[in-house]
């Protein structure tokens, strides 16, 4: 392993090593390192946070992500935890409701989508990762730079409490989401697919008498999105891309009117958003990278392929190219890392499914939810295509397979050490 610069050396407090080094605590770096702890593989996983706790998260448990669970004998636990369930997914195009999908049709052991905070899916799975001695999981763990022997990468360089810290790793995992310093430090090129949208993310108050199951609303030049999240509703409202400004420049009074125009039901909650502050801006992209991997290297997830938010289903992609990372490396890391080729592997599993999810996802930003944002005075009439669906209702059960399943779900075939 190459010892680096003697400015590098002197910089760094302290030297660990490990097997595989997993940047990024989000849903692919927690699902793979417990999934690698389980198979007895020396694992560290780095989060620069010093907990889980963020905004903006995807929140969405799908049932692919819930076999999975199960999978791993963790199903019972998880669903004790605080959620909310939903199967069926109506919207209001215009004055038209549309039924979009319906999970009750789908053939899947939990046929419905959980509503869960990110942090409490994260936790639980590092709670459940602490019986695996061979897993650590190192919290305010801030990685800075890669460590390279000739053209492998061959660890990470990570800022931490106490001081830098030199991770040397066999194999390093990429982790770390759609704005990577994995990806951007192995010079890892990204194909940009755009996207013509922003989204405005705020909560506003619930009473326990206010129930609705639209999750969607299109209306000329505007559209938003509302979770029942027990407590309250989570709200996204759909800008077009670079509008943000100008929504603002309006004011707040006529933010909130727009809203509760749009939802009525949202009249007495808006009065939580007080200021500017309490609406986030959540900046829309769809892309990949053209090659996952170099040697001693992969990435998964948002840092291998940002999603956009439509269908919820960035957190099971991410979960999913877990799964399949360690079916496909698990053995092979027992042996040391696997080559460049196997690596590799992973995206030729995986770029089938995340191809197919983003060109759906496009399909429906540029042909419904642009074509929307860019009315004006004009009605907005449902599209064919969903009124077919809408009154065929056993194209539902399709439509839902494609956001709850996905295409190609993984299952778990990773090894399990002896005693797990």
């Amino acid at each position: 392993m190459d010892a680096g610069t003697p400015s590098e050396r002197k910089k760094t407090s302290r030297a660990i090593t490990t097997r595989c080094c997993i940047v990024g605590g989000g849903p692919a770096g927690m699902m793979l390192g417990y999934l690698l702890g389980r198979a007895g593989i020396e694992t560290v996983v780095l989060e620069k946070h010093a907990d889980f706790f963020r905004d903006f998260r995807g929140d969405t448990v799908h049932p692919s992500t819930m076999q999975v669970m199960d999978e791993l004998g963790l199903i019972d636990d998880f669903l004790k935890l605080p959620h909310q369930q939903l199967q069926k997914m109506d919207g209001m195009f215009g004055d038209a409701r549309i039924r979009v999908a319906d999970l009750s049709r789908v053939k899947a052991n939990y046929p419905f989508i959980a509503f869960m905070p990110q942090w409490d899916f994260l936790n639980f799975l590092r709670a459940r990762g602490q019986k695996f001695p061979q897993l650590k999981v190192m919290m305010k763990a801030d990685a800075t730079d890669l460590i390279w022997s000739g053209d492998s990468v061959t660890g990470v360089i990570a800022d931490t409490p106490e001081g830098p810290v030199r991770i040397g790793a066999e194999l390093t995992v990429g982790c770390d989401g759609r704005h990577s310093i994995v990806r951007e430090r192995a010079n890892l090129e990204v194909e940009e697919i755009g996207a013509p949208m922003d989204v405005l993310w705020f909560r506003a108050g619930r009473r326990a008498n206010e129930s609705e199951s639209l999750f969607a609303r299109l209306e000329p030049g505007k559209m938003m999105v509302t979770f029942d999240r027990g407590d309250y509703w989570q709200c996204a409202y759909v800008i077009a891309k670079g509008q943000y400004d100008a929504v603002k420049a309006r004011g707040l009074d006529a933010f909130r009117a727009d809203i509760t125009s749009m939802a009525p039901i949202l009249k007495q909650g808006m009065a939580d958003v007080k200021t500017w502050d309490d609406v986030k801006l959540l900046t829309v992209a769809i892309n990949r990278l053209v090659r996952w991997v170099r040697p001693g290297l992969l990435c998964i997830g948002d840092a291998a392929h940002a999603m956009s938010p439509v269908g919820g289903v960035g957190v099971n992609l991410a979960v999913q190219d877990a799964v399949a990372a360690a079916n496909l490396l698990a053995a092979r890391l027992a042996r040391g890392c696997p080559s460049e080729d196997e690596l590799d592997a992973v995206r030729r599993r995986r770029e089938f499914p995340v191809r197919m999810t983003q060109a759906i996802q496009t399909v429906i930003q540029n042909r419904i939810i642009s074509v929307a944002l860019k009315l004006d005075d004009h009605p907005f009439k449902a599209p064919l295509l969903g009124r077919v669906i809408n009154a065929v209702p056993w194209l539902q059960g399709i439509t839902a397979r494609l956001i709850a399943i996905g295409v190609r779900p993984e299952h778990v075939h990773s090894p399990a050490a002896s005693g797990r």
